[in-house]
């Protein structure tokens, strides 16, 4: 049986002077989660227009950033930290995993220099609790150490087998939990799958049409594609609801294709994920769109909610039969386009809120 903090222990702080760990993860619009190299001066210079345009800012010190300019993400992060006032967009950073030789650095020159800046640290490779245990521990060391006022929230990547299996033990693991990305690419190799893509489907993996019933051999039959990740992003839905933590889709590489950039979005957002990662400025703009909330749904939603005050009995609405379970549903789209009207004017006018 794995030990685990008892529930009177669990909201103390690890370390004496490190502030009260959230009782649930602050609300925040996090529609995307922008990815920038933080070692290249002229994308340090756009971050003021950044701020205005994305959700949150992410300077990645881990993947795609080459052994030679780690040092220098990590500064040029530092850097654009405290040149930066950054609102109610989020700042956050994914540091190297932590069997690297440079996660510790990554953590201790972070934390000490702009702790009270960041909003999340984003762990990659974790494979169970003891990953985010480790990194809980030393935040708060770190926290108590620098005066930092506010708990850093630590969002793991779930990119390995291994991490697959633990997924309900990770985000279990810690107050600090803020939630799970998929990291599609790493755990297509960590399984063994037998893809080069980074997100997105397979045109191997489908099923096919059933032959014709009429007993002929030569009727074309209809190839279906089907989603390569649909097992583990609901998977990851349910181990982040279950523990009040949210959940994101990753990365789509194939920045040359939209369509089916949008498509994999809409089925992680359908599924119940909060947002995703945008790696370059034009999914942005499609991280926007499906993440927040149709406004014809939106309508229905409110019509729902008006027609039924205090979410009991049934109505019918449009021809539909309504009850507690679709006033249910209606409170969720309705909360999240609030959520997302605090942050966007222009949906805020579509919403009508």
């Amino acid at each position: 049986m794995t030990a685990v903090r008892t529930p009177r222990a669990f909201f103390t702080p690890l370390a004496i002077g490190a502030p009260e760990p959230y009782r649930a993860p602050p609300v925040a619009t996090e529609r995307m989660i922008h990815f920038i190299p933080p070692h290249i001066e002229k994308i340090r210079a756009k971050i003021p227009a950044l701020i205005k345009d994305v959700d949150v800012i992410l300077g990645n010190l881990e993947d795609a950033i080459p052994a030679d300019a780690k040092e220098a993400a990590r500064n040029g992060f530092i850097e654009l930290a405290s040149a930066n006032d950054f609102g109610d967009t989020g700042l956050w950073t994914r540091i190297n995993c932590l069997n690297s030789p440079w996660a510790l650095d990554d953590i201790i020159k972070i934390v000490s220099t702009v702790g009270n800046k960041l909003d999340v640290m984003m762990l990659p490779k974790v494979e169970g609790p003891w990953d985010v245990h480790y990194l809980d521990q030393l935040l708060a060391q770190l926290e108590a150490a620098h005066g930092i006022t506010k708990p850093i929230q630590i969002h793991a990547i779930l990119e390995t087998a291994e991490g697959v299996a633990n997924v309900e033990a990770i985000c279990a693991a810690s107050p600090r939990m803020h939630g799970l990305s998929l990291g599609p690419a790493d755990l297509a190799a960590s399984r063994g799958m037998k893809t080069t893509r980074v997100g997105g489907g397979h045109p191997g993996y489908g099923v096919l049409a059933d032959p014709a019933t009429d007993g002929s051999t030569d009727a074309p039959r209809t190839f279906y594609q089907q989603d390569l990740w649909h097992y583990t992003v609901a998977r990851m839905v349910d181990a982040c609801q279950m523990h009040g933590i949210k959940a994101f889709y990753g990365p789509f590489g194939d920045f040359s294709d939209p369509d089916a950039c949008r498509a994999q979005f809409l089925n992680a957002f359908l599924q119940g994920c909060l947002g995703t990662w945008s790696l370059h400025p034009s999914q942005v703009t499609i991280a926007k769109d499906v993440f927040s909330p149709d406004p014809d749904e939106v309508t229905f939603a409110k019509r729902i909610l008006e027609a039924m005050p205090d979410g009991t009995g049934a109505v019918m609405i449009d021809g539909k039969m309504q009850d507690d379970a679709t006033w249910k549903q209606a409170r969720v789209i309705v909360d999240l386009a609030t959520q997302v009207a605090r942050k966007d004017p222009e949906r805020a006018e579509l919403y009508g809120l």
